[in-house]
């Protein structure tokens, strides 16, 4: 059931004006430059470091705090059971073309394929965010307690109900609902992939009536009649990650923005080709081959054989091999700079809300 104070009371508790979070986008879409900017609009900005080695999560960090003394989060992955490496042949097979297309060197796993999380999370309080949000998972409880002793809110990652009650039995603050609209990498880890498919209008309010934390709306948002529909089914907040992909602040390749402004609702769809982990995505070269070869490795061994080219691409503004993350709103995505799109949100859930109660 709505309650029509949720919204302003998340917000207080998160020392913002607005209750509209950037979602932390792995693999350097999110730079201190945009999570600021939409901090300083009044949401909260999210670095997504995942990836990010620990003495870079301090670099970066202080580049926010350069920019911004508003509220921000960080964004890790929980731990991962460790999984046998599979024969990578295959997949080493078919990358080394494309390497080879872009005039790279023969393609490497490397032998860590992911920072060493414990460092990570030491990195994350010593920036002591406002918020340490997470997917993939739950961390160990003493890594939670660690956050929560220094009074930084904890968020975690639902794509089911049942999920959402793991997360809220842990102790996180907040639950972000992910619904299978959303783009980037999927947070599912209770069960199949497939039991995690659920939409954003269905996930919401089951799991906002199922725990007693607020829950974050996440997934196909990406303006004003989003957020208001989102409130409108119990929401406390909304994160959009898609809906800032075109913004100025923005690190996506200029080639990416230009696919995305001409993306449409069926235009992407689930891969695991780039990590091994689904993902949404618009499918190119790189994905199309993989998977019709069968050649995708498990995470994150395949995140290792696939991240040089990815990276190159991106630079190289070569759309067959990058990263092209997409969520199912794309064809309602705007450029600009971010601090505008955060106050044009405002100004239109205000509109959309006055609509209903008019």
């Amino acid at each position: 059931m709505m309650d029509p104070q949720a919204w302003h009371r998340f917000a207080e508790r998160l020392g913002v004006a607005h209750s509209i979070i950037q979602a932390p986008m792995a693999g350097g879409l999110t730079p201190p430059e945009l999570v600021a900017a939409v901090s300083e609009a009044g949401g909260l900005g999210s670095l997504g470091a995942a990836y990010v080695q620990p003495e870079d999560i301090v670099q970066q960090a202080r580049a926010v705090r350069s920019l911004t003394s508003r509220p921000y989060a960080i964004n890790l992955f929980a731990p991962q059971p460790i999984v046998p490496p599979a024969d990578p042949g295959a997949t080493l097979a078919i990358l080394e073309r494309f390497h080879s297309a872009l005039g790279l060197p023969p393609p490497v796993i490397p032998a860590a394929a992911m920072p060493d999380f414990a460092k990570q999370v030491e990195a994350v309080l010593d920036a002591a965010p406002t918020v340490f949000s997470f997917t993939f998972g739950i961390p160990p409880a003493p890594v939670l307690e660690a956050f929560r002793s220094r009074g930084i809110l904890v968020v975690g990652t639902a794509t089911n109900v049942r999920e959402a009650q793991a997360l809220e039995a842990a102790g996180v603050d907040a639950i972000v609902a992910q619904g299978s609209e959303a783009g980037g990498h999927r947070g599912s880890f209770g069960g199949s992939f497939d039991a995690g498919m659920v939409g954003t209008m269905a996930l919401v309010p089951q799991m906002v009536d199922a725990v007693r934390v607020p829950v974050i709306a996440s997934g196909g948002i990406m303006d004003g009649r989003g957020i208001a529909a989102a409130r409108m089914l119990g929401a406390s907040a909304v994160q959009l990650g898609t809906a800032f992909l075109r913004c100025q602040e923005s690190s996506a390749a200029a080639a990416h923005k230009a696919l995305l402004r001409e993306a449409r609702d069926e235009s992407s769809r689930i891969t695991r080709a780039f990590s091994g982990r689904p993902a949404r995505a618009i499918p190119n070269a790189l994905t199309t081959t993989l998977e019709e070869a069968g050649a995708i490795l498990p995470f994150p061994q395949q995140h290792g054989a696939t991240r040089t080219l990815r990276a190159a691409a991106s630079k190289q503004n070569d759309t067959r091999f990058m990263a092209l993350w997409a969520g199912q709103g794309i064809g309602l995505s705007r450029e600009g700079p971010a601090g505008d799109l955060v106050r044009a949100l405002v100004a239109e859930t205000s509109a959309a809300l006055a609509a209903v109660r008019g």
